[in-house]
């Protein structure tokens, strides 16, 4: 690679000033061009767009219409070690919260997926706390070796790696890798996270690129929101988008937005965003970039998921447990988070046809890989 995405220590309050000056004018331009440049992105994202959220739905449904057609993907994750060596402030598996921990075998792993395979799910997304000696690149592999000729697409969310690393794990048979930066505001990532490697701000901030540059088919990026200015959130993270698609054209990408959520430690956000700013930021970045995955999990609450359907997301999580061995037993304990939609792959998918669409379990062969080898 060239060059690093860079995010400097003052952009959130150059942002800031930004957004404060748009005005409904600039907002109703942004809303008319065939093609959103960051100017406009910054239009969208501004509290002057929030008088236009109903013609940001239409534009929204609009592109993702044309882009998707009527098609919802589902998936699950699976969560396979709650052991962590980082100290977060928010998250339910940080090092120092008193909670049971465990690792799944590989075996336990496999029986936890084939249960997800019986209830109909063929992309897996497979969870880890970021504890490399408990659950590190050997343990990966030998997971997705066990699993990739049963599922459509495998998936990881674990601790960044090197590039060798993710270069050996897609030959393994995973696919895509999601690492969200949780808050791209430099003072405020220092001031969450406490110790542990994920302190490294610039180390996290470049993973995305490494996996890319692996061969990986997919990315997905994100914010924790309720950590920062979820505006400039939204702003720092287009931008990002925007340059991993400069660099990694043949690679697709998703963006996720995982509001914080009740867990272990009992962190309080430290900003609020409502539902409201919630839709406002799908609507924007699905105008910024027509073509992106836009992710809504179990986090949010099955009322919210069955209005966004069709105005912008296009993958949905269905069933979801948060703690290692939790589609195979009731007890629950240990979870990353509770989530806010209980529902089954069942129910989510009769929500998704009742409205007039459709749900997709599978989108894509396994052989399609095997003809396509990493970009390596």
């Amino acid at each position: 690679m060239s060059s690093q995405f860079q995010v400097s220590g003052s952009e959130f309050q150059e942002l800031q000033a930004r957004l404060s000056s748009v005005t409904a004018a600039q907002v109703t331009q942004a809303l008319t061009e065939s093609t959103c440049t960051f100017t406009d992105l910054v239009a969208l994202l501004s509290p002057a767009a929030e008088y236009f959220l109903p013609q940001m739905a239409a534009r929204s449904r609009e592109l993702t219409a044309m882009r998707f057609g009527r098609t919802t993907q589902i998936y699950a994750p699976l969560y396979l070690s709650s052991f962590c060596v980082n100290r977060c402030a928010y998250c339910g598996f940080a090092a120092d919260n008193k909670i049971p921990r465990r690792k799944l075998t590989v075996d336990e792993a496999e029986h936890e997926a084939e249960i997800l395979g019986k209830r109909g799910f063929q992309h897996i997304l497979l969870v880890t706390g970021e504890a490399p000696a408990k659950a590190g690149v050997d343990y990966l592999e030998e997971v997705a070796l066990r699993l990739k000729d049963r599922f459509a697409a495998l998936s990881i969310e674990v601790q960044p790696l090197e590039e060798s690393d993710y270069a050996r794990l897609f030959r393994a048979g995973i696919t895509a890798v999601a690492v969200y930066q949780e808050t791209y505001d430099r003072q405020v990532y220092n001031q969450v996270h406490l110790s542990g490697k994920k302190c490294d701000y610039d180390y996290r901030l470049s993973t995305p690129a490494r996996a890319a540059a692996a061969g990986m088919r997919e990315l997905g990026i994100g914010a924790l929101l309720g950590l920062a200015d979820w505006r400039c959130e939204g702003l720092v993270l287009g931008r990002h988008l925007a340059w991993l698609r400069k660099h990694f054209w043949q690679t697709n990408f998703t963006v996720s937005f995982p509001r914080l959520r009740p867990a272990a430690g009992e962190f309080e956000p430290m900003v609020e965003v409502s539902e409201k700013n919630l839709s406002q930021l799908i609507f924007a970045l699905r105008i910024f970039d027509p073509d992106v995955g836009l992710i809504l999990s179990t986090r949010e609450e099955a009322r919210y998921r069955n209005g966004m359907l069709g105005l912008g997301p296009t993958r949905y999580s269905a069933g979801s447990c948060t703690a290692p061995g939790g589609y195979s037993s009731d007890e629950h304990e240990g979870e990353q988070f509770s989530v806010g939609d209980h529902r089954s792959i069942t129910e989510v998918c009769s929500v998704i046809t009742d409205k007039g669409f459709d749900p997709v379990c599978k989108d894509w062969d396994r052989e399609f890989q095997r003809m396509n080898p990493a970009r390596t």
